[in-house]
């Protein structure tokens, strides 16, 4: 920010100069009339510089940001005015001279008056507009960073909201499909918990960040899956496919987990064989994850599932990939197909 404040004042400095020095530029090699350059050229700059740091750091803030558009018009008026005869009185008191070979060159008649005052208005004009454009310009643009820091940190505000609400989702399912090992097999329900331990470690202390490698999510999905297979009777099937080589893709956390607890919820059963079949492949920059399953919906009156992983999955993709990702899921001769794909960053 003091850096910014720096280059700004260093330009207009710059400015100044250029326009001050403007004149010896122009006429470069001509014999130069000092007393010419201060009335016709040096004190109009001088005004026209009052006009535009008055109206920069004073009246557009005060008057014309507030909509308080007459009173801005009429100081604007009253001061080109004064600066209009402060010009003349100048000329006449301090550089007599001057206007004399002025007259003396025109055969005695200066410009019309109604043209000399048309034209001063128009050249003070100009700052009052410059310093308009210039402060316009400057407040849209904090308008708009000020916009998108609030856009950003409500993104931030959601999608954390969304990842604390899938940490108790996940953790609830999980002692739910625990608590049903208890009375079957102790030692698999203690395996189990030490199990999710390790689960429920890298959900608090590993996807915090707002991407991840994705190898990491791979290993959580693989210990997770081993752990629901715990559960399941043997006349369940699961099938699993990850990519095997190393990949520098990131991607958000925890996108893919919903779909297999699902999977596990709805495509088992206890009396009829059922198959569960997960696959990810990756290509380039893109993710794609599919979950095939059978299909054994819960009542509606069961509550365990309450649907709260899927709307995740679909608010997240809204925030984190707009654009950038396809997520369906259908029904096909009994089977349960939920597909994901994902252009990653």
């Amino acid at each position: 920010m003091h850096e910014n404040k720096n280059i700004t004042t260093f330009s207009h400095v710059l400015i100044w100069i250029v326009l001050f020095s403007m004149p010896y530029f122009l006429s470069y090699g001509q014999e130069q009339d000092l007393n010419r350059l201060v009335a016709h050229f040096w004190i109009p700059l001088i005004f026209s510089a009052i006009i535009f740091y008055l109206n920069y750091f004073i009246l557009i803030d005060a008057f014309l940001f507030p909509k308080k558009m007459v009173q801005f018009v009429i100081i604007n008026a009253v001061i080109i005015m004064i600066f209009l005869f402060l010009k003349e009185f100048i000329e006449d008191t301090y550089f007599s001279d001057l206007a004399k070979k002025r007259s003396n060159s025109n055969g005695g008649e200066g410009p019309p008056f109604k043209m000399f005052v048309y034209i001063r208005v128009l050249s003070y004009m100009a700052p009052l507009l410059f310093s308009i454009a210039i402060k316009t310009t400057k407040r849209w643009v904090r308008t708009e960073a000020e916009r998108k820091e609030a856009t950003n940190i409500k993104l931030k505000s959601e999608l954390q909201h969304l990842h604390y609400q899938l940490q108790p989702h996940f953790f609830f399912n999980s002692l739910n499909n625990i608590y049903a090992l208890v009375d079957i097999s102790p030692e698999q329900a203690k395996t189990s918990i030490h199990s999710l331990s390790k689960l429920m470690r890298y959900m608090l202390y590993e996807t915090n960040e707002e991407s991840i490698a994705l190898s990491k999510e791979v290993e959580f999905m693989k210990k997770y899956i081993e752990l629901m297979k715990l559960r399941v009777s043997d006349k369940t099937v699961v099938n699993y496919s990850f990519p095997s080589e190393a990949t520098t893709i990131k991607i958000a956390p925890l996108l893919f987990i919903s779909l297999i607890e699902n999977a596990f919820k709805h495509g088992v059963s206890a009396s009829k064989p059922s198959t569960i079949n997960i696959n990810m492949t990756c290509n380039d920059k893109t993710v794609l994850f599919s979950i095939v399953n059978d299909n054994f919906p819960k009542k509606t009156d069961d509550k365990s599932g309450s649907g709260i992983g899927l709307l995740n999955i679909e608010k997240r993709l809204e925030l984190l990939y707009p654009n950038k990702s396809s997520f369906k899921t259908f029904v096909k001769d009994e089977r349960y197909i939920a597909q994901l794909e994902i252009e990653t960053h």
